[in-house]
């Protein structure tokens, strides 16, 4: 090597040699450990002591679309279902802006405070394009997060029915099993994600806020009718007036609706999550209508027929993933979408070909 190569400052000493004491043996021992997964027995052992690294991998395989994963979920879920029941599972709606996040991590903070193991599992919007999701809650409820009596479950809400996780209701049996007296389910406040959470939890709050300009526009029937209190968040400083406003309201047109099934009339509160106010008293008003459902037996014969909702639900989701998984119609599906793409067929006659490519029993279930 020349003179001028070695004075170069691109030149190269030879770096320092790993010493020989690594443990390979030890760091394999490391390696099988992790990949080794728990027995379901183990696993369901685990979660009714409570431990949330078990509860936390029997979500995730819940979760998994693979059929493997599929069949120790149920196992896991049956033998914790005869645990689970014994909470109060609450939905929480309102659009993105409203305030969702910071007013559960309040109101988790003062459930927690009040000696209540609660679960949050929150619902993150999915890409429709990329399928990706942030995942988010956990950073934006700091101090929940930290709590030993919470546990704040983010899931991806996919291609599921308005955003709702797919396995959101085996989600819930797996944490009251473990433990959790208060589940608080999260949606994320648009499309059809409220009517899919109603369908799931036992009181419904909606979210609102003053000064948006949607004080009568917001008054939609539908999430109304589902609402079984109207929280209007952000009631502090200069928004206060207008949050005592919007109160006035909302009163005023929930006495325009017919009576609910529950025979319960819905209430309207104020809160300032970001100042921890109202907390209590809307947990009030919760747990009145708790008291007033299990005394006419309207909360036992909800839960009865969400069950019947839910067993429906899943045989036509089994029946939609048994249908694009079978091999023919995966490659008929593909000739289909072509024909569509150059015009020589329409959705309609291309939908009613791929059905007909099925046995005729399945046919008949389509």
């Amino acid at each position: 090597m020349s003179k001028k190569s070695k004075s170069s400052a691109l030149h190269e000493t030879d770096g320092v040699s790993q010493p020989d004491i690594t443990n390979t043996a030890f760091i394999e021992t490391i390696k099988k450990k992790r990949q080794q997964q728990p027995s379901i027995d183990d696993l369901v052992t685990d979660i009714l002591k409570g431990n949330i690294t078990a509860l936390s991998r029997a979500i995730t395989l819940v979760e998994s679309s693979n059929p493997k994963h599929l069949e120790k979920a149920n196992a896991i879920i049956k033998q914790c279902l005869p645990h689970a029941n014994a909470s109060i599972r609450i939905g929480i709606t309102g659009v993105p802006g409203v305030g969702k996040s910071t007013f559960i991590e309040a109101f988790g903070m003062f459930l927690t405070n009040s000696h209540k193991k609660v679960a949050v599992l929150a619902v993150d919007p999915s890409s429709s394009l990329s399928k990706g999701s942030i995942l988010g809650d956990k950073t934006r409820m700091e101090d929940l997060v930290k709590n030993d009596n919470a546990f704040i479950r983010p899931s991806p809400s996919g291609s599921s029915l308005g955003g709702v996780a797919r396995k959101t209701r085996e989600t819930i049996i797996l944490c009251e099993a473990a433990g959790f007296d208060t589940i608080i389910i999260e949606t994320v406040g648009v499309g059809q994600s409220e009517t899919a959470v109603h369908s799931m939890v036992d009181f419904f709050l909606l979210l609102k806020i003053a000064g948006a300009g949607d004080e009568l526009q917001g008054i939609k029937r539908g999430i109304i009718e589902m609402a079984d209190t109207i929280a209007i968040n952000k009631a502090d400083g200069d928004n206060l007036k207008a949050a005592q406003l919007a109160k006035v309201e909302f009163n005023r047109a929930l006495h325009l609706y017919p009576q609910k099934a529950s025979n319960w009339q819905p209430k309207v509160t104020l809160c300032s999550a970001l100042h921890r106010e109202g907390i209590e008293e809307l947990w009030d008003v919760i747990a009145h209508y708790i008291k007033h459902t299990k005394s006419n037996h309207f909360f036992d014969g909800n839960r009865t027929e969400q069950n019947k909702f839910w067993l429906l639900q899943t045989i036509e989701d089994r029946l939609k993933s048994q249908f694009f998984t079978t091999p023919k119609i995966k490659s008929a599906l593909k000739t289909q979408l072509e024909l569509i793409e150059n015009g020589k067929t329409t959705p309609f006659v291309a939908a009613e070909y791929l059905l007909n490519l099925q046995p005729k029993s399945l046919r008949n279930d389509l």
